[in-house]
């Protein structure tokens, strides 16, 4: 016969050493147990699938949704849901904000996403980008030396006259906002028997959210010509930790190290592929010589006799 009192016959399945509820005093609130029991065995399988996962480096994995490389091969490795065009339409500069970002309750961020956005601009093939950060300072240190008499006269890295002039410019906005819904789910769990100890640990979970823009302006009439917004919403369990040990407790319920950057960085993958819709609209520009590439050798059909 079936022992009422069992926490196992009220759909319940509660850590070792908890109050066992009694059926009268929760029958009100059976179906509310029900659920954030759910909860709570969902989150420490999660952790234990974790915690048994194995360890190592991976070359290519982690990272964005921003990812691979651009080049004269093309785009390797680039998102499967990156828009692109047939060819590129202009030249394109790309400059920080003036007015700084925004990233309201962000930690551990990158400075600049500048790099990322860059990344995917040549990917898409829309663009032809031209430096104007630090590879262009790099140029002008150079051209410097060789002014000065340092560098070899036969040298063909620096020669003036020879830089591409940027037809457009891009210009990133970004703001970041973060809400945490981890409250709320601690108060339904400390309503519960045998629950309460839960209630730290889901105040980590947190629903993280990012928008960005991205203006387009030809340089030629400084007209803004596209103009694009990305965001993202991501629910962060902030779970990673999460084990039950011996004593039924939460070790680790203080593990909550999502990047918030990673978020950022798919909401500028989502603006570009907005950006790109506006850019095949576009008219090219004359654009400048291709880059020149290594031409690869045809295999040999066959050996003489």
């Amino acid at each position: 016969m079936t022992d009422l009192s069992s926490p196992v016959s009220h759909g319940l399945i509660l850590p070792a050493g908890a109050a066992v509820p009694r059926t009268r005093a929760c029958a009100g609130r059976a179906g509310q147990a029900s659920r954030m029991a759910g909860l709570a065995l969902a989150l420490a399988g999660a952790a234990l699938l974790a915690a048994c996962g194995k360890q190592g480096a991976t070359l290519g994995e982690g990272g964005s949704e921003i990812s691979g490389s651009a080049g004269p091969a093309g785009a390797n490795k680039a998102n499967r849901e990156l828009m692109k065009c047939d060819a590129p339409v202009a030249t394109l500069a790309l400059v920080e904000n003036p007015n700084g970002y925004v990233m309201t309750g962000a930690n551990n961020l990158p400075t600049t996403p500048l790099p990322l956005v860059r990344l995917l601009a040549q990917q898409s093939g829309c663009f032809r980008v031209v430096d104007r950060a630090a590879g262009l300072r790099a140029t002008i240190k150079e051209q410097e030396l060789k002014d000065a008499g340092i560098l070899r006269k036969e040298g063909s890295t620096v020669a003036k006259g020879k830089g591409y002039e940027a037809q457009y410019t891009l210009t990133p906005s970004l703001t970041f906002s973060e809400q945490d819904a981890g409250r709320q789910v601690g108060g339904l769990l400390a309503m519960i028997p045998g629950l309460a100890r839960f209630v730290g640990a889901a105040e980590h979970v947190k629903l993280k959210e990012a928008q960005v823009a991205l203006l387009l302006t030809d340089n030629e009439t400084t007209e803004q010509v596209a103009a694009a917004t990305g965001s993202v919403r991501v629910t962060d369990l902030g779970m990673g930790g999460l084990v039950l040990g011996k004593l039924g407790g939460a070790a680790g319920a203080g593990w909550a190290n999502s990047n918030e950057a990673k978020v950022i960085a798919a909401a500028f993958l989502d603006a570009h592929n907005q950006l790109v819709v506006q850019a095949r609209a576009l008219a090219a520009k004359d654009l400048p010589e291709p880059v020149p590439t290594r031409k690869v050798k045809a295999a040999p059909t066959g050996t003489a006799s």
